[in-house]
């Protein structure tokens, strides 16, 4: 049983439960997922930034998503790995360090979502508006919805960070991986029915939206492809917008997933591998689908290489 500690500054995380023989394959495992999502996820971003022909919207945006999954991978993954060669009294973290993660870890779920929305917004104006293309999705347009994307999500998991921020602890065990929103308000022996309306509320507004958004986008989608005779305008379609759904549906399942888990506590430990498997698998998955399905990029990297068999004969 679990003592009363009321207001601690210092908390325990529970952690993955794993047996003896499988922490190291486990650890190994987790370690190179993240240096996998770190070594592509920077590749793509400086790709993207340094050369000129990649300098389109597209692209862009997608970086957007590049540098969210690393900066959620680098908050959650390295401590996750040091707190697994610890024993289980030893996984502490400050209260202070603890809200600054979950406040992270919030950011990069949502802001996946809200970089995704915009990156719909870029194929409708593409596929629906190719001859307005370039006068609607100018530098200003594309500062706009960045700025928007982060913005939101900042504002969005602000409110929700500072609704849990203002009660009173009396508990010190946060029994998940990884500090969250969820596992610090049930820190408190105060009654969380706001916290609990607001979360309703927030992971209702952001996935339908998300939802909603996605569906008008891609039925005006279908719509222009269907009337249209344009063969290279439905290869095109067909081509940017299948990349951008693969990608979008791997980020949507991997939350809905822990989402439904959150709702079983029996099932606590599938729960914690589902929230590790959100951060690995579309870090890793997003720049392999997005980033080599792109004729530029394949022939950025082709000219790369060609240029280092130059320099090194």
């Amino acid at each position: 049983m679990e003592n009363y500690t009321y207001n601690s500054f210092t908390l325990q995380l529970e952690g993955l439960n794993v047996s003896k023989d499988s922490v190291y394959p486990v650890f190994l495992f987790i370690f190179f997922s993240y240096l996998f999502v770190i070594v592509a996820n920077v590749g793509i971003a400086v790709l993207v930034f340094k050369d000129k022909n990649l300098h389109q919207p597209m692209y862009l945006l997608f970086s957007n998503l590049a540098v969210n999954d690393i900066l959620g991978s680098s908050i959650i993954l390295p401590r996750l790995l040091i707190d697994m060669l610890r024993p289980p009294s030893e996984r502490l973290i400050s209260y202070y360090e603890c809200v600054i993660q979950a406040f992270t870890t919030h950011m990069f779920s949502t802001t996946a979502r809200t970089v995704l929305m915009i990156m719909a917004f870029d194929r409708y104006v593409a596929i629906c508006n190719p001859l307005r293309y370039a006068a609607i999705m100018t530098n200003k347009m594309l500062v706009k919805l960045t700025v928007s994307a982060w913005g939101v999500a900042f504002v969005l998991v602000g409110i929700l960070l500072g609704l849990t921020i203002r009660l009173n602890r009396c508990k010190t065990m946060i029994r998940s991986p990884y500090c969250d929103n969820a596992g610090l308000f049930k820190l408190s022996c105060e009654s969380v029915f706001i916290n609990n309306m607001y979360g309703l509320t927030f992971t209702a507004v952001l996935y339908t939206g998300s939802i909603g958004s996605m569906v008008l986008t891609y039925t005006k989608i279908t719509v222009v492809c269907l009337t249209s005779k344009n063969k290279s305008l439905n290869s095109k379609a067909l081509k940017t917008c299948s990349t951008h759904l693969v990608v979008y549906l791997i980020s949507l399942f991997s939350g809905m997933c822990i989402i439904i888990l959150h709702r079983f506590p029996e099932y606590a430990d599938s729960r914690k591998f589902a929230a590790i498997l959100y951060v690995i698998i579309p870090g890793r998955l997003n720049p392999i689908i997005y980033g080599m399905q792109s004729k530029e990029i394949r022939k950025f990297l082709s000219n790369l290489s060609a240029s280092k068999k130059v320099l090194s004969s």
